[in-house]
């Protein structure tokens, strides 16, 4: 699956110029022209790196990065930020406040792409690996197999995408409509319920006889890996 980028630019020009070559790159990319809208956005969907203007109107870069700090959920957000300011006591500030890397515009459109691609790959080493493992479920991507205890698997698309996320993020928890915007996409309009259907029937192919079963539902919440299933020998 792709790794989601939210690019806050409220530069027009800048900002079709960043969506074109992170989509060419194979990122889903999702862009916002206001501070405050990115706020409000990144408090229902947390993408896999920002792309973060310093100048915003209805709320600055930096005080953004600061909430996002704060927050459990965004603690460990990757946060690029792009700013005109060069002063080494302002690129000091920007780091000071959370942002892993900074760069001051104009810059080399191949650099930015190459310090995206490493800082995904710091920060979310499972979206690289080949073979994802949790307790004794394992994942090839390669081959698109799916094994649990050495038995293979037959999944759907579906049911393979969804286990996919949920090895991506192991013991987080996700509401329905979150996983409809990851694994079904934030333009196809399908009922809630659909992602029961498929919780279900992931569950019946993954647990055919009497063992753990690996997801949790979190009542009023939405559905998860179950952080004790990681301790299955």
């Amino acid at each position: 699956m792709s790794a989601r980028i939210l690019v806050v630019e409220d530069e027009e020009a800048l900002t079709t110029l960043l969506r074109y070559n992170l989509d060419a790159e194979g990122y889903d990319v999702e862009t916002v022209g206001r501070g405050d809208d990115a706020d409000t956005r990144l408090k229902e969907r947390v993408p896999d790196l920002i792309v973060l203007d310093w100048m915003l109107p209805g709320l600055s870069g930096i005080e953004l990065c600061r909430r996002l700090r704060a927050r459990p959920e965004t603690k460990q957000l990757p946060i690029i930020m792009l700013t005109a300011r060069g002063e080494e006591s302002e690129r000091v500030r920007g780091l000071a406040t959370g942002a892993d890397d900074y760069i001051v515009k104009p810059f080399s459109v191949p650099e930015l792409l190459a310090r995206v691609r490493g800082l995904l790959r710091r920060a979310s080493p499972e979206r690289l690996a080949t073979v994802l493992t949790y307790g004794d479920i394992e994942l090839d991507r390669e081959k698109r197999r799916v094994a649990r205890s050495g038995r293979p698997v037959d999944l759907g698309p579906t049911e393979y995408r969804l286990l996919e996320f949920f090895l991506e993020h192991p013991g987080r928890v996700f509401s329905r409509e979150q996983l409809l915007d990851s694994v079904w996409g934030r333009d196809i309009y399908i009922d809630e319920r659909t992602v029961d259907v498929h919780i279900g029937r992931l569950r019946k192919l993954l647990n055919p006889g009497r063992e753990q079963d690996p997801i949790r539902t979190v009542r009023g919440a939405g559905y998860a890996l179950d952080d004790r299933f990681a301790k299955v020998e």
